[in-house]
């Protein structure tokens, strides 16, 4: 949960970290996305040495790192001591397939998938909860208490982790793909900042993976098994996780901005920071509530219907503030509805690998599916502010209405695609 949160806090706030620094809009962004990129090679990367020397070890070292980062990108006094800050706390992106492995290998089989839809809709949650806390600490404490925030998890969670989790099994022998992850690293870090530096490196990130994935396709212990990645329960998962991310954060930057635009624009309510935060409450509960729910519906009907549920229920809430969003109670019903939807979908995903995959793979697959989790998340955040942006009038001013009711049907038309991916997913008990 304190992962997540240090992952998604930022971007209520990078106006106010653009200031603080110093820096311009775009190098403010990248407090985002070095933190992401850093998640994305070091989560399959973590899965992976967790898989070979035991979760236990693994995740206290991950803990570790990503705390330490924090703590520097909180008291950083410049933007480049802020990049290593969040880069290092991108390390922490292995806490999820790490906890997946954990799970498995401690939880008796009859309670693992509502274990891992709880750990799974935590990182929904915790982009829901940075909107709902960054109001409030903005308002009353500064921009720079949202990033010490997560320091208060991080830490007693280390402690927990130290004292409560138990020693788990290792491969007999093994070793990491190294090359396999700095070319992992080229193509998704080529990939990512393309929206900010330029459509050009989108040519560069399409040639450095092939060469990964010829790669990897040749190494004797590859980082990511192309051969898990071709199983019918992986890759849809995988595909569906991708679009659930996007749908999530999408709706994450739309909602607070379109509640904090002026009522003279004839659409906007003039709220305040702390009404925007509160609007993701529910949508967080509600996410949190059907992580748990997940786990229960799993054992009785499958995660693949579970998918399709989530897929549904989140589809029709963007759909319905798509085109009702005239009065607050409507982006309340539409985005506790979308919440409930991501929380099922999320938990379903990750159920959906588990059942797929050895035991001894869980890691590095879990791994990649909260990757490609994390980077629909930050497709939607970009894809998302671009449109909202594109529908400012040329002279300046506030965004247009139909900024934010395109913005809200591409999402919804993401959760239309993890329909297509829960019908194509495998139908197992």
């Amino acid at each position: 949960m304190a992962y997540s949160l240090s992952m998604a806090v930022v971007s209520p706030a990078l106006p106010l970290i653009q200031e603080g620094l110093g820096t311009s809009a775009a190098g403010a962004a990248w407090a985002l996305t070095a933190m992401t990129l850093s998640a994305a090679v070091a989560t399959p990367l973590a899965g992976g040495l967790g898989d070979l020397f035991g979760p236990r070890r693994v995740l206290l070292g991950v803990l570790a790192v990503a705390t330490a980062g924090m703590v520097v990108a909180a008291s950083a006094a410049s933007l480049p001591v802020m990049l290593v800050g969040r880069a290092l706390a991108g390390v922490g992106g292995g806490v999820f397939p790490l906890a997946y492995t954990i799970i498995r290998e401690t939880v008796p089989p009859a309670r693992t998938s509502a274990a891992v839809g709880l750990m799974s809709s935590m990182l929904g949650v915790g982009g829901a909860v940075s909107w709902c806390v960054a109001g409030p600490v903005i308002d009353h404490l500064g921009w720079r208490w949202l990033l010490w925030l997560p320091v208060c998890g991080l830490v007693p969670g280390w402690f927990a982790a130290w004292w409560i989790v138990p020693e788990g099994r290792r491969r007999p022998a093994g070793r990491i793909d190294w090359w396999g992850a700095v070319l992992l690293a080229a193509w998704l870090a080529a990939g990512l900042a393309a929206p900010t530096l330029g459509a050009h490196l989108l040519a560069v990130a399409a040639v450095l993976a092939g060469v990964w994935l010829a790669v990897e396709a040749r190494a004797d212990e590859p980082l990511v098994d192309l051969r898990l990645m071709r199983l019918r329960g992986v890759w849809t998962a995988n595909a569906a996780s991708l679009l659930s991310g996007f749908a999530l954060m999408g709706g994450g930057v739309l909602f607070p901005l379109l509640v904090q635009l002026p009522a003279s624009t004839g659409f906007g309510f003039g709220g305040s920071a702390t009404q925007a935060a509160m609007l993701q409450l529910p949508s967080a509960v509600g996410m949190s509530a059907a992580g748990v729910a997940a786990g229960v519906l799993d054992r009785r009907v499958g995660a693949r219907r579970v998918l399709l549920a989530g897929g549904v229920l989140a589809g029709a809430g963007l759909g319905f503030v798509s085109v009702a969003h005239d009065a607050m109670w409507q982006l309340y019903a539409g985005g506790t509805v979308r919440g409930v939807g991501l929380g099922l979908a999320y938990a379903a995903v990750a159920n959906l690998v588990v059942a797929a995959v050895p035991a001894t793979h869980t890691g590095v697959a879990t791994g990649v599916n909260t990757l490609l989790r994390t980077v629909g998340a930050s497709l939607g955040t970009q894809v998302s502010a671009v449109i909202v942006t594109a529908s400012v009038p040329d002279g300046g001013g506030f965004p247009a209405e139909w900024g934010f009711v395109l913005g809200f049907t591409v999402s919804a038309v993401a959760m239309a695609g993890v329909l297509a991916a829960a019908a194509a997913a495998p139908c197992r008990r």
